[in-house]
């Protein structure tokens, strides 16, 4: 017997165990590449794993391949409206996310005024806090149809949005307040006189304004039926007391928001990774209420399993914050696993209303693109 046995033990080879297969990573190292655990204490395996050959003794390509991310990549929109969108973004690494951020926030031109010539003030704000007030309002007019205003340039019709605004408060009047609507487009450009020093000027000839329009901006045929105007009409500018008075021409040109945050097409862009909670085991019963009560966000449910027996059920996961609440407390850990999923993400666009949201994630996506084919241009 202990021969037979002594030679059972001489045929075993470690290389006869049961192995992870080929072309597969077992769970655990699948989860940690995959997902973002989030302990009470504080998350763990946040980095992306991008070496190629990470995984290469088991046989996993862990390479980023183009086919590979035509394939997997999509975006699915869950809210759309007139100013923002919720969508998700799937398939991708937090860096092109936020690319994508960033490029929303800084690098996507917007109209904004930028130089503000005042007649009169005599209210209480000063010219130049007025000026940062008018430059920080929305307008609603697409900047695609504009060029840039630069040094040599002279202000005409496709670089530059005129507005007057001229206020006043009667003696004996009461206190009136100045919103944006006040604001008035002049399609045919500046209205205020240039001085001149040259008295022996032609009295006969056109007086000089700031700008140099060839035609009035009424004829285009964008602005025909949409007159640009102030995104949102009440927005306070000023308060005006009896006597006081504005009059002022606002002159709006494109930028972007690395210049000036004024010239930023979105009040915020963000993103975060899909929320995944996993119960593991069942919690029934008292625990079960004990878990829906915990959650503020209300991401658990009590399911009905008859003959007064209650589970507790992952009702709306996406709406989890990371609070932690669920997993605080003793062995709730065990019960409960949070995670955050490294390749989906919820992106959320807030347009302040010169574009709509889905206009300005096609627009950054054509800006990614023109970056990608000047690296590839200058490597080349």
């Amino acid at each position: 017997m202990a021969e037979g046995a002594g030679e059972e033990k001489k045929k075993f080879s470690i290389w006869d165990l049961p192995d992870v297969p080929v072309g597969q990573l077992p769970p655990h190292l699948e989860l940690q590449r995959s997902r973002v655990s989030c302990n009470k204490d504080a998350p763990i395996h946040t980095e992306s794993i991008q070496y190629s050959g990470a995984y290469a003794s088991m046989g996993i390509d862990n390479s980023s391949r183009l086919d590979r991310f035509s394939n997997n990549f999509r975006v699915e929109v869950v809210r759309l409206n007139e100013d923002d969108m919720e969508f998700d973004m799937i398939g991708i690494d937090a860096a092109i996310a936020n690319s994508f951020r960033r490029i929303l926030i800084a690098e996507l031109p917007t109209m904004a005024i930028e130089k503000v010539l005042i007649a009169n003030n005599t209210s209480i704000i000063q010219d130049e806090v007025l000026a940062h007030r008018l430059g920080l309002v929305p307008i609603r007019v697409d900047p695609r149809l504009f060029d840039y205003l630069s040094e040599n340039d002279q202000p005409n019709e496709k670089n530059t949005v005129v507005f007057k605004l001229h206020v006043q408060c009667k003696r004996g009047s009461p206190r009136i307040t100045v919103k944006s609507d006040a604001l008035k487009w002049l399609p045919n450009g500046s209205e205020l006189v240039k001085e001149t020093r040259n008295a022996t000027s032609d009295s006969s000839s056109k007086p000089e304004t700031y700008t140099y329009f060839g035609c009035s901006q009424e004829t285009i045929p964008e602005f025909v039926k949409n007159p640009i105007i102030p995104k949102y009409p009440d927005i306070i500018i000023a308060k005006l007391g009896p006597g006081q008075e504005i009059e002022l021409e606002a002159h709006a040109v494109k930028g972007i928001g690395k210049t000036h945050a004024k010239w930023s097409p979105v009040a915020t862009a963000w993103y975060r990774m899909l929320p995944e909670v996993v119960l593991l085991e069942d919690i029934e019963d008292d625990l079960a209420e004990e878990l829906k009560s915990k959650c503020p966000v209300n991401v658990f449910d009590i399911e009905d399993l008859g003959k007064g027996r209650r589970r507790a059920t992952v009702a709306r996961p996406r709406a989890c914050t990371l609070c932690r609440e669920c997993i605080r407390g003793d062995d709730w850990e065990k019960r409960v696993a949070l995670r955050r999923v490294k390749d989906h993400f919820i992106f959320t666009i807030e347009s302040t209303g010169a574009l709509p949201p889905e206009v300005l994630f096609t627009e950054a996506v054509k800006i990614l693109e023109d970056k990608c084919e000047r690296v590839i241009t200058e490597l080349s």
